[in-house]
């Protein structure tokens, strides 16, 4: 039987965001957006909560 995991998946880039940065998180959901609000908390000093990059994936499947 065949399972499609593709809704569980995600991708974040800095560069989508306004950064001048080539970091790109890519993986399960819950892992990108531990990654990418980690990474953009600490080398671009911006905290997203959990809920803000959520809105971002959900966006990208509009």
């Amino acid at each position: 039987m065949y399972s499609d995991n593709s809704q569980n998946m995600a991708k974040l880039r800095c560069s989508d965001y306004g950064f001048e940065c080539d970091f790109v998180s890519e993986g399960e959901m819950e892992d990108v957006i531990n990654v990418f609000g980690k990474h953009t908390d600490e080398e671009h000093g911006i905290e997203y909560s959990k809920e803000a990059l959520m809105q971002f994936i959900l966006r990208q499947k509009d």
